[in-house]
């Protein structure tokens, strides 16, 4: 009896957890002070916001040039404002690299993506870019000044002393 207890407890602080975060409110049993030692990297995408933008301007032109068969005109006009929506979404959104005493993560496809310090390979530091080999795995974690607008040399000292920590192999380009 009591461990079915302590499961539709644990199943019930899940549920309300996950309504008071989508409320913006503090989950329950969170700690009061925040945690020690964790570095969030945070840049910010443009390359795609502005193809985003400058497809949604020639969609534009486009329409205005056709304009005289008014067919698809509302069509024409949504799709625009929505290529000009998913820009600002994407531009206001802002990719980081968040750096923990023994993982990191980062956002991938709308989802936060754990990678413990036993699963990295090595990390390859470079002047423009941070790259992140996952162990048995062809992925890589790439983290660039010119496309994201990352800090990389910030993150670069940081991640040295990550791989110190952990004994993780460093490379410098």
């Amino acid at each position: 009896m009591a461990r079915s207890w302590e499961r539709m407890v644990q199943r019930n602080t899940q549920n309300i957890n996950k309504q008071r975060k989508k409320q913006g409110k503090e989950t329950l049993y969170a700690t009061k002070t925040p945690a020690k030692n964790v570095d969030v990297f945070k840049g910010r995408n443009i390359v795609f916001p502005v193809v985003l933008f400058a497809l949604g301007v020639m969609f534009w032109a486009v329409g205005t040039i056709d304009s005289q068969r008014s067919e698809g005109l509302l069509a024409n006009w949504l799709g625009v404002v929505l290529y000009f929506v998913l820009a600002a979404l994407i531009y206001f959104r802002r990719p980081y690299l968040k750096v923990d005493r023994n993982k990191l993560s980062t956002s991938k496809f709308n989802r936060e993506r754990f990678l413990p310090a036993a699963e990295i390979e090595n990390i390859t530091l470079s002047r423009g870019a941070v790259t992140i080999k996952h162990k048995g795995k062809r992925t890589r974690w790439v983290f660039t000044r010119l496309i994201n607008r990352y800090n990389t040399s910030a993150m670069g000292e940081r991640l040295e002393q990550f791989a110190k920590a952990n004994n993780i192999e460093i490379e410098h380009l």
